[in-house]
């Protein structure tokens, strides 16, 4: 204990897997975007208040001045929610998040960062021209990018607190998966267990993703950002084995 106590390190830095919510305003309304999101922490007030959100500026026509900035930040914070950055996008968004002292994250990157942000790849010379017809390759589709390396699995419960993350593949579950625990997959997630909890699959945007449970009694599920919060599971669905995919945006649940 003396030692810990006596360490000259004034902390630790580490860099983890956090669950960040994604605000995307679609017009510049502070008090509607106040009663939106007032509505949605009312209705799963154990998911969103107090939830850390990130704002993304992208789907606005022209990026906001710092003051109707400052009154959407507001806004989410009346809401119930704690603003704690800006989705990564252009230099004005970098520009105006320095202004505003708020990080950029990364992770959500917003859907107007222009091609010519990154730098031009030097022309690749041209190949031989092959004697025979060479087959073009198939396009790869938008599965996980980790799928080479196979699956993660997690063998036991997922008890209430706890995130299990699966980052660039699927993630298999064999067991159950608690109240207020989250799983979490860029890929696809199977459950063979029950779900109380949350599970987000998708999480870097692949739409493709689904989900598989074997007994569907969860808080919430979302795929790619889209998602659905359960206060009370519909009888058709509640206990059985159910798959969720996405269509046309909207998040799709059926049995098996």
């Amino acid at each position: 204990m003396s030692a810990r106590m006596n360490s000259p390190d004034a902390c630790d830095l580490r860099f983890g897997q956090v669950g960040i919510a994604c605000v995307r305003v679609r017009r510049v309304d502070a008090a509607a975007l106040c009663d939106e999101l007032e509505r949605r922490v009312r209705a799963a007030p154990q998911m969103f208040s107090r939830a850390a959100v990130v704002l993304d500026l992208s789907h606005l026509l022209d990026l906001p001045d710092d003051g109707a900035v400052d009154a959407l930040l507001e806004a989410v914070r009346s809401a119930g929610m704690l603003p704690v950055g800006l989705a990564y996008g252009t230099s004005a968004t970098e520009a105006l998040a320095k202004r505003m002292g708020l990080p950029l994250i990364a992770k959500f990157r917003a859907a107007y960062e222009p091609a010519t942000a990154m730098p031009a790849m030097p022309a690749a010379p041209e190949p031989a021209a092959p004697t025979q017809p060479v087959p073009q390759p198939e396009p790869i589709l938008s599965s996980p990018a980790g799928t080479a390396q196979g699956a993660q699995h997690h063998v036991g419960a997922v008890r209430s607190g706890q995130q299990v993350y699966a980052r660039e593949r699927d993630l298999i579950v064999i067991g159950a998966v608690a109240n207020g625990a989250e799983v979490i997959a860029d890929g696809n997630i199977h459950i063979y267990g029950g779900l109380r909890g949350r599970a987000m699959a998708g999480a870097q945007g692949d739409e493709k993703a689904r989900i598989f449970v074997s007994d569907f009694r969860p808080e919430l599920v979302a795929i790619a950002g889209q998602y659905r919060v359960f206060e009370q599971i519909p009888v058709e669905l509640e206990g059985h084995s159910v798959q969720c995919w996405l269509e046309d945006d909207k998040l799709m649940i059926a049995r098996l």
